[in-house]
């Protein structure tokens, strides 16, 4: 797939989730293990995105790791993780 076809699709999905989403009825306790399994779906984005850059399909190596920064930027945000980037960049 091509990176123009790739960002339309990525960003058509996106707006159809923003016109949808809402809280959930039920306060969510967020537990050590689902915040484990959180880092460990961002891992494993990581790693898809070193085997894609590997064969480079940089698209998808590039979609690759941004969910696995999204995730990382969630927790954060969430205040259940504690890291900097490199770069020192907020986001």
């Amino acid at each position: 797939m091509k990176l123009k076809e790739l960002t339309y699709k990525y960003i058509q999905s996106s707006e159809k989730v923003m016109t949808e989403v809402k809280l959930a009825q039920d306060i969510v306790v967020i537990d050590e293990e689902k915040i484990k399994g959180v880092i460990e779906s961002a891992r494993n984005y990581l790693n898809d995105a070193k085997h894609y850059q590997s064969k480079n399909e940089l698209e998808t190596s590039l979609a690759s790791v941004a969910y696995c920064e999204g995730l990382l930027d969630a927790l954060r945000l969430l205040g259940v993780v504690e890291f900097t980037w490199p770069s020192g960049r907020e986001r």
